[in-house]
């Protein structure tokens, strides 16, 4: 009986133990990028390393998010040179500081549309419990960008696509 009781508690230990070092997260996230037609969104699978806290997880989601898909990949790209300044996550929602550079894209509202649209797909990925994001641009709020197409002065969610 003993036997018995001792095996039980060293297995209890061991899923605890592992459980708890998974996290909430697990092992991956999901960040997605926009195939060059600007529509058709791509998953794309990361290992995490050790932060498994949803802000730490969230800010690495978004940073290669906004860095894209490994070269060679067909896809619609943050400007060059933007990256993700800050991101904060209060309840259901992210607010994420963008670099300027987001707003130097020649490429019109094609183009922020799809990067936009990878970034809330991205953040708005269900383990993470993000429903919306907010966006300021350079660490302020901005009604759009240069082209004018999508309003970045109200939180957007994966319906704004």
């Amino acid at each position: 009986m003993l036997v018995v009781l001792f095996v039980v508690a060293v297995a209890a230990a061991w899923w605890f133990t592992t459980r708890r070092q998974q996290g909430a997260v697990g092992d991956t996230v999901t960040v997605y990028y926009a195939k060059a037609d600007g529509t058709t969104l791509v998953p794309w699978r990361l290992s995490l390393g050790p932060a498994r806290d949803r802000k730490s997880v969230a800010f690495y989601a978004a940073t290669q998010c906004v860095a894209g898909p490994p070269s060679g990949t067909d896809a619609v790209r943050f400007p060059a040179g933007t990256h993700v300044a800050a991101l904060d996550v209060e309840g259901s929602t992210a607010d994420v500081d963008i670099s300027k550079e987001v707003a130097s894209s020649a490429e019109g509202g094609f183009a922020e549309s799809a990067e936009f649209k990878a970034l809330v797909w991205t953040l708005t990925e269900p383990k993470l419990g993000i429903d919306s994001v907010k966006v300021r641009i350079g660490g302020k709020r901005v009604a759009t960008l240069r082209g004018g197409h999508l309003e970045l002065d109200e939180p957007l969610s994966r319906s704004s696509f």
